[in-house]
């Protein structure tokens, strides 16, 4: 599992100009059930989201498809971590430490 911390890295009217095809990327990662969560930080100056992949590799290359990475708006941070507690319903993520 892995937190994807986004901090904008231009002004908002220029993430806003991206914005429609941000968020029409997020809507492609949770058909594929990459995205679990995800939402705008307050105070706006970026975003969180949770998301599952088999490895980093991974993430990284659906992170640089994000078109706030390629217009230039956004810089990412990526965390994995081990998820073994979730909430009803997130028990396929789980796992055990080993």
């Amino acid at each position: 599992m892995f937190v994807l911390d986004l901090t904008y890295t231009a002004p908002l009217d220029a993430v806003d100009a991206a914005l429609d095809a941000h968020v029409a990327w997020l809507e492609e990662q949770y058909t594929a059930g990459v995205f679990l969560a995800s939402g705008r930080k307050n105070p706006r100056d970026g975003g969180v989201i949770i998301a599952v992949a088999e490895d980093r590799a991974r993430i990284e290359e659906i992170v640089a498809g994000d078109p706030f990475v390629t217009a230039g708006v956004c810089a990412y941070r990526v965390t994995e971590f081990i998820a073994t507690k979730t909430a009803a319903g997130l028990e396929r993520y789980r796992e055990t430490l080993g």
